[in-house]
């Protein structure tokens, strides 16, 4: 008996590696393997959607959808046998993702169409981010989200003028313009502001007067100010972020990608990893 529950433990230690682990050949397989399978199901969902397609390959369509769900589900079992706290994974984002990847194709046996809710499949692409644990991509991501934090108060204020910039330019557009034009409120105004103000130009609201295509004119040219400057906060936060460490070596940490170390340290402070200086 005790022979039985250490080739289970044995067992589940390695499925667990496989499953959870990236640092493995084994693990980093797995996870392409599934990156794979989630971008065809997905795929497949979308195919489907298209009518002549989907009457032309339809049983395909349905068999391929049937064998990704197999794998989705074991996969699924997996995880949770694997675990330590099965119901931490259960109730996680990606435990309940996971779920509701599989679970609409064994309602669609019960009730008919449910099997279009599969398009949930296209959230577990969000596991990219988990194949892609590689100290290089996880010290650059540390260094955006730094350079984010930096500069959310800057981002604040600027979105607070716009929306400011909004309001006003909607409003006096409502005055000189009018419901003829289009602008049959200052919500309607505000509308057209944002449109044009981000450049998108739907068209379904345009100035006719002269003085309506004059400050038009003025709210385009902003736009491309607009669409610059928070982009350009965030690009000096980064420069300034590698000014500061330029000093530390450029090696990130191989355990958990951080560059954040004094240039003497043998020693990572958050996971305690050999530093390779």
């Amino acid at each position: 008996m005790p022979d039985i529950k250490s080739k289970f433990a044995l067992l589940k230690q390695r499925t667990y590696i496989i499953i959870y682990g990236t640092s493995t050949k084994a693990g980093r397989l797995f996870d392409l393997v599934l990156l794979g399978l989630i971008l065809l199901s997905v795929l497949l969902v979308m195919m489907e959607t298209v009518a002549e397609f989907n009457f032309k390959y339809h049983s395909q369509l349905i068999t391929l959808e049937w064998i990704i769900t197999v794998f989705f589900t074991i996969e699924y079992l997996m995880r949770i046998i694997s675990i330590s706290k099965p119901w931490k994974y259960i109730f996680s984002f990606y435990g309940i993702i996971d779920f509701l990847s599989i679970f609409p194709m064994y309602l669609s046996l019960v009730l008919v169409g449910s099997n279009v809710f599969t398009v949930v499949r296209a959230l577990r692409l969000l596991r990219l981010f988990k194949i892609l644990n590689h100290p290089q991509f996880n010290s650059q991501s540390v260094q955006l989200k730094r350079a984010i934090n930096a500069s959310r108060g800057k981002i604040i204020v600027f979105i607070y003028f716009v929306l400011i910039i909004t309001i006003i330019i909607g409003s006096i557009m409502y005055v000189v313009e009018g419901s003829e034009s289009g602008f049959t409120s200052i919500p309607a105004g505000i509308y057209w502001t944002i449109v044009t103000l981000t450049t998108v130009g739907y068209g379904d609201i345009s100035p006719i007067t002269p003085f309506g295509q004059f400050i038009a004119s003025f709210v385009m040219i902003l736009g491309y100010g607009i669409i610059a400057v928070p982009t350009g906060i965030v690009t000096a936060e980064i420069a300034k972020s590698h000014q500061k460490t330029s000093a530390h070596p450029e090696t990130p940490c191989p355990g958990c990608g951080t560059d954040d170390y004094p240039q003497n340290a043998n020693f990572c402070h958050k996971c305690g990893h050999t530093l390779d200086i």
